[in-house]
């Protein structure tokens, strides 16, 4: 399947559409939970 076909869901939601807008959105949750983990440990860290 070519990339610029159109894939839809059942509801009719354009998948690709979706995961371009996700690439665009900045950082995840995830992302997000190990970015402030790492600052955290390291100002502990400083402390010291």
């Amino acid at each position: 399947m070519s990339s610029k076909e159109k894939r839809f869901t059942v509801a009719g939601t354009d998948i690709n559409e979706v995961k371009q807008l996700n690439q665009q959105s900045g950082l995840s949750y995830n992302e997000v939970k190990t970015l402030l983990a790492a600052k955290y440990i390291k100002s502990k860290n400083e402390m010291k």
